[in-house]
């Protein structure tokens, strides 16, 4: 989701991210002139790169060599230089080059995670081949100018957007994975639950302690029924709707941070006032029972 905020005089377009917490990130994105500066502080970076691996060539091969071996030797250090170097530096850096480091920006992945080899493979090879340098810039410019979110078509492909750097706001805590699940939500299978409906349920239990509770308890249970579509197996018997979303947010939540590295702080625990035994109940998720209810301990 797409969205401009005014700021003064400034026009700033921003970007929703959904997180694998399901923690909507508000972020500047980056402006296709800016895009552009910090893209001709690279290439001259490139150009550099690329003199310097010519130098040996030019010793090497001498005033005798054919020019079909020249040429071979140029196209592997264009390749060199402007895919290898480029997929290099923003994998390590994660989303990081010369340029955008010198102008605050940032390449992440459409879930707001950091790059990795893959997507800064295939933006380097469509950033010479298709975006910049077989087509002079033009397909860049133009399909960056045209996408709501600033992509160039390397983008598209790779599934990225270039953001301006700014810290998120702060957002509500998730509650903690609930011990009685614990051992059920290391198993469960929840690769398909879509961002929205994880969004849903998260803004559901930041809202838990304000919402009616005749009303908590049918949403709760709506939300259940929709998040047991797409996660399996059921959870034990008797687990009250709260319990079973929260366990499969802070599933998602540790799963994710898993991918990216190491957390910085716990995935799980317990929460406060969190129960000594589990409660009986009906087996089927489709049909939780009420928020809050049995020995669960309902969000703090």
């Amino acid at each position: 989701m797409t969205r401009r905020h005014t700021d003064g005089q400034e026009d700033i377009q921003v970007s929703e991210l959904v997180t694998g917490e399901a923690v909507v990130l508000e972020l500047r994105l980056a402006r296709p002139a800016t895009r552009a500066l910090a893209f001709g502080i690279d290439a001259l970076v490139d150009l550099a790169i690329f003199g310097l691996l010519m130098i040996p060539v030019a010793l090497i091969t001498g005033d005798d060599a054919s020019e079909s071996l020249i040429s071979g030797l140029v196209i592997a250090c264009l390749a060199l230089t402007f895919v290898g170097y480029t997929t290099t530096i923003e994998t390590l850096t994660r989303g990081k080059s010369v340029g955008k480091y010198a102008l605050g920006l940032r390449v992440v992945r459409d879930d707001g995670g950091p790059v990795r080899f893959r997507q800064a493979f295939v933006r380097a090879m469509c950033g010479m081949f298709v975006d910049f340098f077989v087509t002079s810039g033009c397909v860049g410019f133009i399909t960056a100018m045209l996408s709501p979110k600033g992509k160039r078509v390397g983008d598209m492909l790779a599934g990225t957007v270039v953001l301006r750097e700014r810290a998120p706001k702060a957002q509500a805590a998730l509650p903690q994975m609930p011990p009685e699940l614990a051992s059920w939500a290391a198993r469960i299978e929840l690769s398909t639950l879509p961002d929205q409906l994880a969004l849903s349920v998260r803004s559901y239990l930041a809202r838990y302690h304000e919402l009616d509770p005749r009303a908590r308890d049918v949403l709760g249970d709506q939300l259940a029924t929709s998040v047991a579509r797409f996660v399996a197996p059921p959870p034990p018997a008797g687990v009250p709707a709260w319990a079973y979303l929260t366990a499969v947010l802070a599933e998602r939540r540790r799963r994710d941070l898993d991918r990216v590295g190491p957390s910085s702080g716990p995935t799980s625990g317990p929460t406060s006032g969190a129960p000594s035994r589990p409660t009986s109940g009906p087996t089927d998720p489709s049909q939780p029972t009420g928020t809050g209810s049995g020995g669960f301990a309902p969000p703090a």
